[in-house]
């Protein structure tokens, strides 16, 4: 993710995440997650991958997903910091209980617990 403000960006998917990001230098983070690691950095970085490769704050097609244990306690801690709420926790045509939220770059991020047989069995394998 490219933002133009790193240590904002850290600190809101800290929160989320409950992880603590790994500094490589002032322009770039990463939180590693069991299953992924979410790479944060600043434009500056951008020219080392080609000049307007990426622009900050400018995406509206991604949704960046976390599986968590339980929506409604994380909508609980989260709304007590003034997260952007996009959508309270619902529960899913596929199965999932979902919380959708804004990251403070615009991008939103879906908190997710699977509650039906079928989203719980495919979520546990």
């Amino acid at each position: 993710m490219i933002t133009d403000d790193v240590a904002r960006l850290v600190d809101f998917y800290e929160h989320v995440t409950g992880l603590t990001a790994a500094w490589a230098t002032p322009d770039f983070a990463e939180i590693a997650t069991p299953a992924f690691t979410l790479a944060i950095g600043g434009t500056r970085t951008v020219a080392l991958f080609g000049p307007g490769a990426a622009r900050p704050a400018d995406n509206h097609s991604l949704i960046v997903e976390f599986l968590v244990d339980d929506v409604d306690a994380e909508y609980k801690r989260l709304v007590d910091r003034s997260v952007d709420v996009v959508a309270e926790p619902t529960d899913m045509p596929w199965g999932n209980r979902s919380l959708l939220v804004r990251d403070p770059d615009g991008t939103l991020v879906n908190l997710f617990t699977p509650v039906t047989e079928q989203a719980i069995a495919k979520w546990s394998a």
